[in-house]
């Protein structure tokens, strides 16, 4: 990775691309630090170490901005959803499937409606967090309360400048699509979740030390406990990435055969091939659905009184329950093998190889050939599920057995990262090929 990083420096366009995809994270980061007024950002801090997992999802993509009150606390997250709706509405949707199937002039179609719908749910996100740290967090600053007057403007200017802040942000990722390296709102991401290793770090020290070297004499064998756990979560840190970097290129390879055809004087076909199946197809969106769903009701409850929440119901969806982790669990496996079946039809892709002349050995074009991809892709899809639920769950897992909870860094932040860099180094390493290669007329 980083010889092909030295490599690309050295390339005057590329090098030019990595400096502006760097100069719009600066931008995000800037952007992140830059608190909404009217909001006491030290009472929001405070009372968000608390939040649900999904806060915690949201603060991450954030890079803390979620948790500070910031421009940019919202973040990705309305472009995220929308984009998700806009990929499920375009299966039930007649006009919608007709314009991905348009090529570029669907495809920009598309794009306009997802930006539309990005404002919209930016706009929804910026009033129930408004309302969200006006009635839980109590986070308001005592010029947005003197009045009427002066409390209707305080919303209108928080609620504006969330929905602006997650604007800026989707317009800041389409400017490295079309000027950087890289996907941008993956790279946007990518710099938010990075952030957050300094506070992963500050929260193992104070296990380690505080809860550990610090109380050994007078805790005893209690503290000890945190001694050996922060090593071993160092471990299985750095064993999490490689597990990750082999599971994200992990596939499943189908042979294929292409018959010869004679085409005037020549030949075609003949060669035999595959088609290659991910293990991980859906990426981390299972993840970020199932998260939002189970969380629910630790969002509802953040409206609510302690009084009220303080209940069965609303302990079973905590992070620790093992009603949660279950749920979790379940709707992880669900979400995958829902998004692989809206993505990847395995009778058009039979029917694709029949119309090449292509055929899998030993199994009948059509049907037979639809039914075996089937099979496979139901096989392949479930244990990349069984993948992303352990990835997504280890931090609660662990938390549940150590004691040891709100690290910053999970299992899904890892695969974000990871996934996020193996896509930005192989997009530079295929433009380099692109300017290293020779055409016929050198």
């Amino acid at each position: 990775m980083f010889q092909t990083l030295r490599n690309a420096w050295k390339i005057v366009d590329l090098r030019k691309k990595i400096l502006y995809t760097l100069f719009i994270v600066l931008v995000f980061r800037i952007g992140s630090a830059i608190s909404v007024p009217f909001v006491d950002v030290a009472a929001v801090a405070e009372a968000s170490k608390s939040s649900s997992d999904f806060m915690g999802i949201l603060t991450l993509m954030s890079g803390g901005g979620f948790s500070d009150a910031s421009l940019f606390a919202l973040s990705i997250t309305p472009y995220i959803n929308s984009s998700i709706i806009i990929q499920l509405l375009t299966v039930a949707i007649p006009v919608l499937e007709r314009w991905a199937k348009e090529g570029e002039d669907g495809r920009k179609k598309l794009g306009k409606l997802t930006r539309y719908v990005t404002v919209a749910l930016g706009l929804l996100l910026g009033i129930a967090y408004y309302f969200m740290v006006k009635n839980k967090y109590n986070a308001l600053t005592a010029a947005a309360t003197g009045s009427t007057g002066a409390a209707w403007f305080s919303a209108i200017v928080i609620i504006l400048c969330f929905t602006v802040g997650s604007t800026l942000v989707m317009w800041l990722g389409e400017q490295i699509n079309n000027r950087g390296i890289g996907n941008g709102i993956s790279i946007l991401l990518f710099a938010g979740i990075l952030s957050r290793i300094p506070v992963a770090g500050r929260t193992l020290w104070t296990y380690f030390y505080d809860g550990g070297i610090a109380q050994l004499k007078t805790a005893g064998g209690a503290a000890v406990k945190y001694i050996v756990l922060v090593p071993l979560i160092l471990v299985l840190f750095l064993a999490m990435i490689g597990f990750i970097v082999f599971m994200s290129d992990a596939e499943r390879r189908i042979p294929v055969q292409y018959t010869k055809k004679v085409v005037g004087r020549k030949m075609y076909g003949g060669q035999n091939t595959f088609i290659p199946i991910k293990v991980n197809m859906s990426g981390v969106m299972p993840i970020i659905l199932a998260s939002s769903i189970v969380s629910l009701p630790s969002i509802i409850a953040t409206f609510l009184s302690e009084e009220k929440t303080n209940n069965w119901f609303f302990n079973a969806f905590k992070q620790t329950s093992w009603v949660y982790i279950v749920l979790y669990f379940l709707m992880i496996i669900g979400f995958a093998f829902f998004y692989v079946t809206i993505q990847y039809d395995p009778m058009e892709m039979a029917n694709n190889l029949r119309k090449n002349s292509g055929a899998i050995p030993g199994y009948r074009p059509g049907k037979p050939t639809a039914d075996f991809i089937k099979k496979v892709l139901n096989k392949v899809t479930f244990i990349g599920a069984l993948f992303l639920g352990l990835i997504a769950l280890f931090p609660s897992l662990f938390g549940k057995f150590s004691g040891i909870y709100g690290l910053a860094l999970g299992g899904t932040s890892i695969m974000i990262v990871v996934g996020v860099a193996l896509e930005t180094t192989q997009q530079i390493e295929s433009q380099m090929m692109m300017r290293h290669y020779k055409g016929f007329l050198e």
